[in-house]
């Protein structure tokens, strides 16, 4: 039996990248996939791929920075399959990185909250009723290193991952008890198209943090996510696990 037979999983971001591998993998391992995202086009074709492995999987179009959306985004979910066991809450965006304090801009400073931090906490605000009426599952959110350490410019970035780990042990306290479980994920750098758009210059210098010797992978990151969702971790909550080739152990 797949690890996810009979499992619904909601994935937001989930048209590409570490979402898009993380639904994919999902789906691989018998979940029925819900992907959460403003791209119809991207999003659909994820929807065509697991279906035409054999899983199912459907695409519900959701801005997570906008409450009703983020309701509806759950409420779609419990409505099609009958319940929510998992969600991986992955939907983000970088900002302005190598921006000092002073230069950045308010608007993007809003802009990275709304949807890195509000979004994260709109997710679970909807998301832990639906697992509490299901008999509880597992949380997953998408930090970072840069949620666990700071650095010189992109400082709403740094702050809005911070703030999802704090979040993370929040939640993760307060459903102890009731069944659910609640962990965050920190990547460092992961080969993505967000990645992908860093200058040379600053793509070797942040290469050259990770002693591993590479950027992680979707994939990599994917697998953890189904780790800390599954019963192997059974006893982890309130965690931020890293996921960055030994930056940290510097």
């Amino acid at each position: 039996m797949k690890t996810f037979e009979g499992k619904v999983v909601l994935v937001t971001g989930g048209s590409s990248g570490i979402g898009r591998a993380t639904a994919l993998a999902f789906a691989a391992e018998g979940a029925r996939v819900a992907i959460a995202a403003r791209r119809p086009g991207e999003s659909e074709e994820v929807v065509k791929q697991i279906v035409g492995q054999g899983g199912e999987a459907f695409f519900v179009q959701t801005d997570i920075t906008q409450p009703a959306q983020v309701e509806r985004m759950v409420q779609s979910t419990v409505d099609r399959w009958g319940r929510l066991d998992c969600a991986f809450n992955n939907a983000g965006i970088i900002g302005t990185p190598f921006v000092p304090t002073p230069a950045y801009g308010l608007e993007t400073w809003d802009t990275v909250i709304g949807t890195n931090l509000t979004g994260v906490f709109l997710s679970l605000k909807y998301e832990l009723p639906a697992l509490l009426a299901g008999g509880g599952g597992a949380i997953v959110n998408m930090s970072s290193v840069a949620g666990q350490i700071g650095g010189p410019g992109g400082i709403a970035y740094y702050a809005s991952k911070h703030g999802v780990i704090g979040a993370t042990k929040a939640a993760a306290l307060e459903f102890a008890t009731k069944g659910i479980r609640v962990n965050a994920v920190c990547p460092a750098v992961i080969r993505t198209e967000m990645a992908d758009a860093f200058p040379p210059e600053r793509a070797a210098a942040l290469l050259a943090a990770h002693p591993i010797g590479r950027f992680g992978e979707a994939e990599e990151v994917a697998q953890t996510v189904l780790f800390l969702c599954s019963a192997k971790a059974s006893f982890i909550t309130g965690q931020a696990m890293a996921i960055d080739g030994g930056l940290l152990a510097r």
